[in-house]
């Protein structure tokens, strides 16, 4: 009986795209390890895919097979060398701070076998690292290569969370990047903000790909930029729009309108459509509210003094009551009345007394200087001369 051949995807260490291997084992499962020959070397890798039939492959590139499942020999040899990658890592990076190279480095990692170790690097620019591969190979003993990534596979080696919110795509499911150019987001009629358009990667962020082409397409719909439109009141240019809530601007100089798309294009056709009838709210007269409410008011005193007719001796009690401080009030202000013209008959005889009183001082005075006067004039008789 022939056994049956699958394949499936395999990551390896530092890398987060699966590569296709063979195998003609049925039991393995998502999240195992296994042991890969690759162009670099043996590898460890991870299962990162479900089993597929070796029938569903389509790729014109041959299949290389799974060595086997590891072994605790290949446990201790894949531990190993993750703690001299580290070790690796710094060398490295000492001595390209001693040669001041403008690389910055961001992981090495060393094959199954340990004969060979990669270093990923990003750089601007080209940089000539002959001289640092001359340092490197006597201290690390193996072969040493060093691979320069762009910013994107940076981010993508690295992670994140991007601006909504999420894991980057590309450390999650983009294996491949297109190229990403501005005219996309201007297809978009997006703000041409550029720190707003990029990524993690400081490039343009790759989601500008997922609707560009639906974008495009509901675009045909849509009037061009600059198109004149004549309305009642003048003639207005079209200045921008919004595909998604299928909005038109227009401008007319300092005058701005904004119309849906149906209305614009029936604008440019001539056809004039009849307006919609407003509904009319219902008026309401102030003056027959008033009225309601004042006949509401003559109702409930209607109601009370009804009320009042049903409980004759409460009523008579109130009444007495109320008779009562009647009288008493009445009393009160006949008191204060006499009070008050008792107070005026006794300011007048007040005021005859004091006229009265100035009146006899004035009297005694104008005597006294009339007795003083006559006296002064007067000879006295003493003192004549007899005869």
């Amino acid at each position: 009986m022939e056994e049956k051949t699958y394949f499936v995807g395999i990551k390896f260490q530092g890398t987060s795209k699966s590569y296709y291997f063979s195998t003609d084992m049925d039991d393995l499962k998502v999240g195992d390890y296994v042991v890969v020959e690759t162009i670099a070397g043996l590898e460890m890798g991870q299962i990162s895919t479900r089993l597929m039939d070796a029938a569903e492959y389509k790729s014109s590139l041959a299949l290389k097979p799974i060595l086997r499942k590891p072994t605790k020999a290949d446990m201790d040899d894949f531990n190993f060398n993750l703690a001299e990658s580290k070790k690796a890592l710094k060398i490295a990076e000492r001595e390209i701070q001693n040669l001041e190279l403008p690389m910055n480095l961001l992981e090495a990692n060393y094959t199954l076998d340990g004969t060979k170790v990669t270093i990923t690097y990003t750089a601007d620019n080209r940089v000539d690292f002959r001289e640092l591969l001359r340092i490197l190979a006597p201290q690390l003993h193996c072969r040493i290569e060093l691979r320069q990534i762009a910013p994107r596979d940076k981010a993508k080696l690295v992670g994140g969370i991007g601006t909504c919110g999420l894991p980057l795509c590309c450390s999650t499911f983009l294996d491949q990047f297109d190229g990403i150019s501005i005219s996309r987001a201007k297809n978009q009629m997006l703000t041409l903000n550029i720190p707003k358009l990029s990524g993690a990667c400081g490039k343009l962020i790759c989601c500008l790909l997922y609707e560009d082409d639906m974008y495009t397409e509901a675009k045909k719909e849509f009037p061009h930029l600059g198109t004149i439109v004549h309305l009642d009141d003048g003639d207005y240019t079209i200045v921008g729009m919004n595909i998604l809530s299928k909005q038109i601007k227009l401008s007319a100089g300092a005058s701005v309108r904004f119309l849906s798309l149906e209305e614009t294009i029936d604008a440019i056709k001539g056809i004039r459509r009849p307006k919609k009838k407003v509904e009319e709210m219902p008026q309401v007269s102030v003056k027959s509210d008033l009225i309601a409410e004042e006949k509401s008011h003559s109702n409930d005193e209607r109601q009370d003094n009804r009320n009042n007719k049903n409980r004759p001796g409460k009523n008579q009690n109130q009444n007495r009551n109320n008779q009562n401080r009647n009288n008493q009030n009445r009393d009160n202000q006949n008191r204060n009345n006499r009070n008050q013209q008792q107070n005026q008959n006794n300011r007048p005889n007040n005021n005859q007394n004091a006229n009265q009183q100035n009146n006899n001082r004035n009297n005694q005075n104008r005597n006294r200087n009339r007795n003083r006067h006559h006296n002064h004039g007067r000879p006295n008789q003493d003192n004549k001369k007899p005869q």
